[in-house]
This record gives C-alpha cells, structure tokens and sequence, in this order.
C-alpha cells in the first residue's frame, strides 16, 4: 500500500466511524471511579459491617476530637456548683484580654453594654428589660462560663458560637468589667 491510501484510510477511520456511535448509550469509561462516587454518604448503609449500625456509633467512653466534656448540668444546682467550683484552666499567660474584648463586643455588648452595666443596645431600645449590671451581681468565673455554656432566662447559650477557649476568654474578660465597676463604684462613694 502507498502512502496516500494509508492515510485516506486513516482519514476514513477518524473522521466516520465515531460519527457511528449511538449518542443515547454511554460510551466506555476509561477511569470510571472519575464518574460514579466510590464514598458513601452520611448515615448510608455500609457493607463493610454485618449489621450496618455499628458504624454509626462511636466507640462506648470516646468522645470526639475537641470537644471536652463539661460535667455541670443545665439546671439551678448545677449553676450554683459551678459557681462555687468551676475555676479557669487557663493561667494568666494564655488569657488574652483583647481577644476577650473582640468576643465580648461581638456576642456580649449588645444586650450588656460595652462596660457590663447592662446598658447594651437592645436594652435602650426596650427589647430586653433587666439585663443586670456586672456590678450589682455577685458572679465568679464558674457562674459566667457556666452561663455562656448553658444560657439562663432570657440569654441563650453561646455554646454554638464560641469554643472552649473562647468562653474562657469571654469569661476573664467579664471578671475585669466587674472588677472595673467596682471600681467605679467605689471611687463615686
């Protein structure tokens, strides 16, 4: 054969016989894992395990990557245990009073005000009523944190929002408004 057939020919073979291919049948997938999903989804059955639930439930006394287990209940008992027991695990080097005032200001000051007195936005404007000065009540770090994590009244928990951390920075920042309330205080007096 000469030259000129075997590249008609190959022109031939390029050009019509893909032109052949029935469009509503797939074609071959040369790497089909690219096209159909090999993970499984959320709460899928699984056939790696016999009754496809063991799977689903963690190992009995682990408990997930940062999440540490905080033992006072939601309850008025478990507000006046952790106020008398819980203490910060964070010593004076690792609080950070700036990162404190940013959360404050972000979750905090709207309804306590920028200095704790309970003159935040949402009570000038009547939304909230009562929301007390720092001053006026006798808190610990065990009782602000303990509210962070659980909320009471009209407060919900922060819980969701701030991290474990978080709410002990929050919970120093809160100690030095009271601290400088009573300052306050005193100097009027």
């Amino acid at each position: 054969m000469n030259p000129r057939s075997i590249l008609i020919l190959f022109l031939f073979v390029f050009f019509l016989l893909p032109g052949c291919q029935n469009k509503k049948k797939p074609n071959y997938q040369l790497f089909p894992d690219m096209y159909e999903p090999i993970g499984f989804e959320t709460y899928q059955e699984s056939p790696a395990f016999r009754d496809s639930i063991s799977a689903l439930e963690p190992p009995l006394g682990t408990i997930h990557r940062g999440w540490n287990p905080y033992p006072y209940p939601n309850t008025n008992e478990g507000y006046q245990d952790a106020k008398l027991n819980l203490l910060s695990p964070l010593d004076s080097v690792e609080v950070d009073l700036a990162l404190g005032e940013e959360l404050y200001g972000i979750y905090c000051a709207v309804c306590h005000g920028d200095q704790g007195d309970g003159q935040g936005i949402l009570m000038t404007r009547e939304k909230f009523l009562g929301i007390p000065s720092y001053a006026d009540r006798e808190i610990t770090q065990g009782s602000v944190y303990h509210v962070v994590m659980h909320g009471i009244n009209a407060m919900g928990s922060h819980a969701g929002q701030l991290d474990h951390d978080e709410r002990w920075q929050v919970t120093a920042y809160v100690m030095e408004l009271k601290s400088q309330l009573e300052n306050q205080v005193e100097q009027t007096d």
